[in-house]
């Protein structure tokens, strides 16, 4: 900068073609509005150089539609609200928005819809990639034919899918105008499980062009069958990623086997990412990881499997059934598809025995750079440590639900891939609490970027300890390590501790900085509070930036917690926290009255939002809790007040819905500037309530919040 100012030479002398490379360089939505800031030129380039754009609040009338972007290819017009109305469904019995100014009043709503449609269209010639909620096939039929040279699409809809339409009439519309599409994502989109092969079969031009489709949506509870997966892949030939939910009972008529498996990979050769998983796995909650069936899925099949697929670079198989002795056919997998990098395994046994000191099953895999393990009953430490020595590029790995992977396991494996592992999930192992998961991930402290872990405060009793599994001849350089680091505690003094003679070794850690850990995720059962997380190990993390924390449980069954508050005012020891998920969609309890001694919906959401005022939130979204007997997912009075204490929150997203007049508490908030109300479960209320946010009530308070000066 000294040197530019002695030579009078600055950035924007450079030419234009330059510039507008770099411009078009910087992804980042915060640092592009700050770039336009800083002068006219600046700004022009800003708007040119903008391929992607989401659009947010309610589209009223054309006029308010922004015409300075002409560059953009990603259109994203999911969010608008209110949640599922768009100016394009022109059903008579949906509340028409508040009216416009007068100049740009129109006494037909149906020619208004047109005007956007056609405004759209104009504002965004280049349009090839285009995300919309699409709660009525009317939507789709009026923008698909917008921009029919559309490669990417992605369908959202959270409400019940209209009983009276033909079998694929969703996508028929889209498929017949879009001819040449390539990506379809429905992992939002609510539909049957018969629709997708009608359209598919309806229009095979579209279908053939296909390459990237996407079906795994958690608000479906059914899973395809073999014969309408073998219809999708007859109609799309070409598929090169495949994501879909399956039928894997054997108990049930046309379950996914062998045979099934073998004949996808017959009909698509190409396919480089697939995805087949059981339509249980994608629920937000976690379901018993002891399945007591197998499935029809074999190693033999497997193995055939993986050597009609030699492109395949990211493959998952998350069932809930067992796959016994899955290590053979595992190792074939290294062989027949040596671009695999990516591996999630649900249920499937045997997958590293590590009794040897041969590499056999997932470890052969030399290739991995993100592995998840899923609910495998005999994986050990061993054959953790096994896996660590033969995938040395994993840079990635989750282990759930595998009961005898204890601590020492995860330390050694932790420090084999000091040097490459930065992302690291623990969750529902019985014997790994948060404080033993922090003080495995010791090696790895100083590197780790992302991490999740269960806080659960308890220790296993010492009678459900496994025994400590033989150790290999490889094993002599890492219990060193183990050695050396316990050596070292032992000569450190506890910050932490609660006044006895250190035998209780989970009630206290020594003080630790995780110095580049900047995101977080906490699963936490319901009544739990998070004030111990600082004395489980994390005290210091100076670069967090975001935290996701997801509570489930029954709280009609929970006692009254001992402490008041959750503990969310710990969490400002953290500097630059400025991103949380607050999900508390699973915790079930009383929507309306409770009995006595038990506590209702507005005083758990009390419990849980007390402290959130102490912390310098940017960005927050919040998932109020739920009575799944009502389907009654709304927020409370309680939690309104405690959310509008924030006075840093600039972005707001409550996926659930609310009264009107608590909306209003959000008013008062200096800096808020996007607020939106996402009923993002399912099924969503299709008629709302009468004193429940409705369209004209969102749009009223749009217009108040839209009002204000807010500084940029």
């Amino acid at each position: 900068m000294a040197t530019a100012a002695a030579t009078g030479i600055h950035l924007h002398d450079l030419p234009e073609p330059i510039l507008t490379h770099i411009f078009s360089l910087v992804c980042d939505v915060r640092s592009r509005n700050a770039m336009s800031l800083a002068c006219r030129r600046w700004r022009t380039l800003e708007r040119t150089t903008r391929t992607s754009l989401v659009l947010r609040g309610h589209v009223r009338s054309p006029f308010l539609l922004p015409t300075c972007f002409p560059a953009v290819a990603h259109l994203d017009l999911s969010l608008l609200s209110p949640w599922g109305h768009h100016p394009f469904l022109l059903h008579h019995q949906q509340p028409p928005p508040p009216p416009p100014p007068p100049q740009f009043y129109h006494h037909n709503l149906a020619e208004q819809a047109v005007l956007v449609a056609a405004r759209l269209a104009q504002t965004f010639p280049r349009v090839s990639s285009l995300a919309i909620y699409a709660r009525d096939p009317s939507v789709v039929a009026s923008l698909a034919p917008l921009w029919p040279g559309l490669r990417a699409v992605r369908l959202v809809r959270w409400h019940q899918r209209p009983p009276a339409l033909p079998l694929g009439a969703d996508l028929a519309p889209l498929l017949a105008a879009c001819p040449a599409l390539s990506t379809l994502d429905l992992s939002q989109f609510y539909c049957w499980t018969e629709d997708v092969p009608q359209a598919l079969q309806d229009h095979p031009v579209a279908a053939a062009s296909l390459t990237r489709l996407d079906l795994l949506c958690p608000a479906s509870t059914e899973g395809f069958c073999s014969s309408k997966l073998a219809d999708i892949v007859a109609a799309c030939p070409n598929l090169t990623h495949l994501l879909v939910p399956c039928v894997f009972n054997p108990r049930c008529i046309e379950f996914v086997g062998d045979d099934a498996l073998l004949m996808l990979a017959a009909g698509c050769p190409r396919l480089a990412l697939l995805h087949l998983v059981d339509p249980s796995t994608l629920s937000p909650a976690r379901s018993d990881s002891e399945a007591k069936e197998d499935a029809a899925v074999t190693g033999p099949g497997l193995e055939e499997l993986f050597a009609k697929l030699p492109q395949l670079e990211d493959l998952a198989l998350d069932l809930c059934h067992n796959v016994r002795d899955a290590g053979p056919s595992l190792e074939m997998l290294s062989y027949k598809c040596p671009k695999i990098k990516s591996l999630k395994l649900g249920q499937f046994h045997g997958v590293c025995k590590g009794a040897w000191l041969h590499l056999d099953g997932v470890s052969v895999c030399g290739r991995l750079e993100s592995l998840c393990i899923k609910n495998s009953a005999d994986l050990i430490d061993s054959g953790l440590v096994t896996i660590a020595r033969g995938c040395r590029r994993l840079s990635r790995l989750e282990i759930h639900g595998c009961h005898k992977v204890t601590e020492a396991g995860i330390k050694k494996l932790s420090s084999i891939l000091r040097s490459t592992l930065v992302d690291f999930a623990i969750s529902g192992c019985q014997l790994l609490d948060a404080a033993r998961s922090l003080r495995a991930l010791e090696p790895i402290r100083d590197r780790i970027e992302r991490l999740h872990i269960d806080c659960i405060w308890v220790l296993p009793e010492p009678d459900q300890l496994p025994q400590t599994p033989e150790k290999t001849a490889d094993d002599s350089d890492v219990d060193q390590v183990d050695e050396e680091m316990s050596d070292e505690s032992r000569n450190k003094k506890s910050r932490y501790s609660d006044g006895n003679d250190g035998s209780n070794e989970s009630s206290s850690f020594w003080f630790r900085t995780w110095a580049n850990l900047r995101c977080l995720s906490l699963w936490v059962p319901a009544g739990e509070v998070l004030t111990p997380l600082g004395d489980a190990g994390l005290e210091s993390c100076p670069q967090l930036e975001g935290i996701s924390i997801k509570v489930e449980g029954d709280c009609r069954t929970c006692p009254r917690p001992r402490q008041r508050v959750f503990g969310l005012s710990f969490l400002a020891r953290y500097p630059r926290l400025v991103k949380m998920k607050l999900d508390c969609g699973e915790a079930i309890g009383y929507a309306l009255t409770a009995p006595t001694g038990h506590m209702d919906l507005s005083l758990w959401e009390r419990f849980y939002l007390h402290g959130i005022s102490d912390l310098r939130l940017y960005e927050l979204d919040y998932w109020p809790p739920q009575d799944k007997e009502v389907n009654q997912r709304s927020l409370s009075l309680p939690a309104t007040g405690l959310i509008q204490e924030c006075l840093s929150l600039r972005k707001l997203f409550i996926h659930g819905t609310t009264h009107e007049h608590f909306m209003r508490f959000f008013l008062m908030m200096p800096v808020l500037r996007d607020v939106q109300l996402r009923e993002d479960y399912y099924p969503a209320p299709e008629n709302d309530m009468s004193t429940e946010m409705r369209v004209d009530s969102c749009s009223r308070f749009e217009e108040a919040l839209n009002s204000r000066l807010i500084p940029d």
